[in-house]
């Protein structure tokens, strides 16, 4: 048994790590597992009432896109405890974190033929770049960090290809044959003929969204750093004595959230009626809409480390750890699952629920998910996918099934 307190696993950071996989599930639901544009008029059944906007808007403001975020500077700040661990012990991480990437693209791969929106891969290919990062001083971390959010990324992009796609040909709006084909495809095709367009379009049409002017790797990116940075300055092990920079950080981007709409509102008002992403007037309100997704992530982020300091909040909060804990096998049964309700090969429900039922079907969703896992985690040192990983990346059988309490008589 390892006495290291050093070593010991954090368990608010499980408990992040489940609320933020919790508003992913929400989002993807919502979107129908879609993962592109919507071609035109495909989606009215969903949205038959005002409570349907609604719910729009709430995932608009608040869901998308910040919980992703979240997960990303978990997978940063869990770089940084794997190769801490690895430093205490004498050992070097990085290859072995590079053969862990490999096998995490391969999940991800599998998991992408059932949603092309899968995030595995692009982490696994964004997360080779972390290693050099390791032994890089905080300035240059926080700095190139800072550089991402203010859009490095997306104008380096743009003076280059003037924002034409990087890698599809042909736009990606609504009324494209590409998005139209795509959207038939997951209506009326089979398991197979899905995988074969997710196969390697998905990935394709997902590389330009990373990539290109929309900027999501680069800000992925970032997030990654900024878990490094926090795991460097031990913040979540010591995160109860941060309660004065926590509300510093609050307020600041609250700041940052109000000061960021209003910019973003004027760079789109240039462009009204038409908007285009072929000018410096698009580019800079994209950057703004980026700054307000990394503002309120760090409100929700603070917030969560607020109520998680209470004991009655935090008890609550606390049921999100085993969820947590298998975060890598409930992303990918969520998908399954999800993808089975909405695409032609299951039910077929794409496009024809009304987003507040998809909305409390989600919630319902995470709870069945979260008494699962509880479940599973009283039983089991691991998730199914969590075993398998870890067992491939030190080629070793590691012991899954706890062994049974033996009843006193």
């Amino acid at each position: 048994m390892n006495n290291n307190p050093a070593l010991k696993r954090i368990e608010i950071v499980d408990a992040l790590r489940g609320f933020a996989l919790a508003g992913i599930v929400i989002v993807h639901m919502v979107e129908n597992y879609l993962a592109a544009p919507v071609p035109e008029g495909a989606m009215e059944a969903s949205h038959q009432g005002v409570l349907d906007y609604v719910v729009d808007g709430f995932i608009l403001l608040i869901l998308r896109g910040k919980f992703f975020a979240l997960f990303s500077f978990l997978f940063g700040l869990s770089f940084f405890i794997q190769m801490d661990k690895a430093r205490q012990k004498g050992l070097n991480f990085g290859g072995r974190f590079l053969w862990r990437l490999l096998l995490l693209l391969v999940i991800g791969y599998f998991h992408s033929l059932f949603y092309r929106g899968d995030i595995l891969t692009v982490y696994a290919l964004l997360g080779i770049l972390l290693i050099p990062f390791y032994k890089l001083n905080n300035t240059w971390v926080l700095g190139i960090c800072a550089l991402l959010f203010l859009g490095l990324g997306r104008s380096l992009i743009f003076i280059f290809f003037h924002g034409d796609n990087l890698f599809v040909t042909g736009e990606l709006m609504p009324d494209s044959p590409l998005i139209i084909e795509y959207y038939n495809i997951l209506t009326n095709g089979s398991l197979l003929d899905v995988f074969k367009t997710n196969a390697w379009d998905g990935h394709i049409m997902k590389m330009d969204f990373q990539l290109g002017i929309f900027s999501r790797g680069y800000l992925t990116f970032g997030f990654f750093l900024l878990g490094l940075f926090v795991g460097r300055i031990q913040f979540f092990r010591n995160f109860l004595s941060y309660g004065t920079k926590i509300k510093h950080v609050l307020y600041g981007s609250l700041g940052l959230f109000l000061l960021s709409i209003i910019v973003g509102f004027f760079f789109f008002a240039q462009l009204a009626p038409n908007v285009t992403f072929d000018n410096w007037y698009a580019m800079n309100g994209l950057t703004a809409f980026d700054l307000n997704n990394l503002a309120m992530t760090m409100i929700i982020l603070c917030l969560f480390l607020m109520a998680y300091k209470r004991g009655k909040l935090k008890r609550w909060l606390e049921k999100f750890i085993p969820y947590g804990r298998m975060a890598l096998t409930n992303y990918i049964v969520q998908s399954i699952i999800g993808t089975f309700i909405f695409y032609g090969w299951g039910l077929g429900y794409l496009g024809e629920i009304r987003n507040i039922y998809i909305f409390f079907i989600s919630l319902t969703f995470i709870v069945l998910q979260m008494i699962f896992s509880a479940w599973w985690m009283r039983n089991f040192y691991y998730g199914p996918f969590e075993w398998l990983w870890r067992s491939l990346t030190y080629f070793r059988i590691f012991p899954m099934r706890k062994p049974e309490k033996k009843v006193m008589q």
